[in-house]
């Protein structure tokens, strides 16, 4: 990591505003017993900026080539800009050939969401609702904005890392409460399902560094462990 770790916030206060917030939201609460994400001395820190901004690009290629950007169009604009080696085999084998589910990238859209949060191109990450015209903060593809054109546009200014990680804890308790609503048949109290803040786990997961004892090394895309 390039960026400057600092200590991480006290992850017992975190959960418990993390639980008063799912408590004001309505939903069910993680077990006592649910982990925390973090250790009392473990730091934090978010992944270079230059890596989370190329991560948003190709998400959004992703779901340009889901609603019919054709995969040379695609496959040209992440080349001319030297991402190819940030995107995954499945991603590549989806954006080249169209291999994989759709949908599941599709959902890929509440990634892109967490991310643009954590690079302050968002300004919320409301857990009831998608955050209004992310898309149009995108790059341009169509009209041929380059990846290096569109950070001097976008300039994204992250947010401090420990306030990231306590929008990780929460979303890793919200995950594991919109997974129980639905498993006991109930709605979800906004316009976001499980799956919805399940990727904007993702996204937050795998933006955030933790430091410590019982942290491995941060590891790619399709690495992130989403189990509850």
């Amino acid at each position: 990591m390039t960026g400057v770790a600092v200590p991480a916030p006290d992850p017992l206060a975190v959960r418990a505003a993390s639980f008063q917030e799912l408590t004001r939201l309505g939903v069910p609460l993680p077990p006592d017993t649910y982990p925390l994400v973090w250790e009392p001395s473990d730091a934090v820190e978010l992944r270079p900026t230059g890596e989370l901004e190329a991560r948003v690009a190709i998400l959004h290629v992703l779901l340009e080539r889901c609603f019919g950007m054709p995969p040379e169009a695609a496959e040209k604009w992440l080349d001319g800009n030297r991402l190819i080696p940030d995107v995954t085999e499945p991603e590549w084998a989806f954006i080249s050939e169209e291999v994989g589910d759709r949908q599941s990238f599709i959902l890929h859209l509440d990634a892109l969401s967490g991310l643009a949060w954590v690079l302050g191109i968002s300004k919320t990450l409301d857990p009831l609702a998608a955050p209004p015209r992310v898309l149009e903060q995108m790059p341009d593809l169509l009209g041929g904005e380059s990846f290096e054109a569109w950070r001097a546009r976008i300039l994204a200014a992250p947010r401090d890392p420990t306030v990231v990680a306590a929008a990780l804890d929460l979303h890793y308790c919200l995950d594991w409460s919109f997974q129980e609503l639905e498993r006991q048949g109930l709605p979800c109290p906004g316009e976001l399902n499980a799956n919805a803040i399940g990727q904007r786990r993702w996204a937050l997961e795998w933006a955030t560094v933790f430091v410590g004892e019982f942290h491995e090394p941060p590891g790619g895309w399709e690495e992130v462990d989403l189990s509850v």
